[in-house]
């Protein structure tokens, strides 16, 4: 299968039937990750229908703000769901660092609860690669997903000693410095993503779809000297380690595989 390791499915209005169509057809295995509550709730609603998606729950750093009420609420929701993300950090895109602390303790919460119940995170960290990774060898935290990696590459053997695996997305397609993170990361940590629907659009002006992910594909393999049927092998197989100690996240993947 096709891997797409960080996505968000819900955000796709009258798109979605083809979307859907899109995923079945090539066999995309997709993280739909969540922004919040309802982004989580509308996500597992529309996974029910495909087994191709794996529904994430976290609370995203934009959301930092507006998110209201106990903490202890998300604890059912980490619990429930195979994987805890989008989570992380921002300090790039939100420019207002009084922010930060609600993001600081947004973030730190997750983590903990993600790391009592073995959960497996997918980390936004633009603009706070140095602090996450810090947080990352705290946490206990054994596996990762590190999501649209763009920071400095001296910090990248530290996120591998942690346990982290590294998405290649759509910007490699525009990006010197993605093709030097590629060119940084070992092979056996490699995954492929689209952040679709908004990360091409950020990039192009065009809504992303599932099928950009071929794209993606095809410029890891011309980088790598590889062709683009190793390279989907290749995000397979690491997905397949990265997952080798979240039976939840297996049961599904191979309830995918075998469609």
């Amino acid at each position: 299968m096709l891997i797409d390791a960080h996505t968000h499915i819900d955000q796709y209005g009258e798109e979605l039937e083809s979307v859907l169509k899109e995923i079945q057809t090539r066999k995309i295995y997709s993280v739909s990750v969540s922004m919040d509550i309802p982004s989580y709730h509308r996500t597992k609603a529309i996974a029910g229908s495909c087994p191709y998606i794996l529904t994430a729950f976290g609370i995203h750093p934009w959301r930092a703000p507006e998110f209201e009420g106990e903490l202890t609420q998300l604890d059912p929701l980490i619990e429930e769901a195979p994987m805890t993300g989008e989570i992380g950090l921002d300090y790039y895109f939100e420019e207002n660092s009084d922010h930060y602390p609600e993001q600081r303790r947004l973030f730190d919460y997750q983590l903990h609860q993600a790391a009592s119940h073995e959960k497996i995170v997918n980390l936004h960290t633009k603009g706070a690669e140095r602090e996450i990774v810090e947080k990352l060898e705290e946490s206990g935290i054994r596996r990762s997903i590190v999501h649209w990696y763009s920071g400095p590459l001296d910090l990248i053997d530290r996120y591998l000693a942690a346990g982290a695996y590294f998405t290649i997305g759509v910007e490699l397609l525009f990006s010197e410095h993605i093709r030097q993170v590629l060119e940084a990361i070992p092979t056996n940590r490699l995954l492929t993503e689209t952040d679709n629907p908004t990360g091409y659009e950020w990039l192009a002006g065009k809504r992303g779809m599932p099928s950009i992910l071929e794209k993606v594909v095809h410029e890891i393999a011309r980088l790598n000297d590889m062709t683009d049927s190793e390279v989907i092998s290749l995000a397979s197989d690491n997905f397949e380690s990265l997952i080798s100690e979240a039976p939840s996240v297996k049961e599904q993947w191979f309830k995918a595989a075998s469609q």
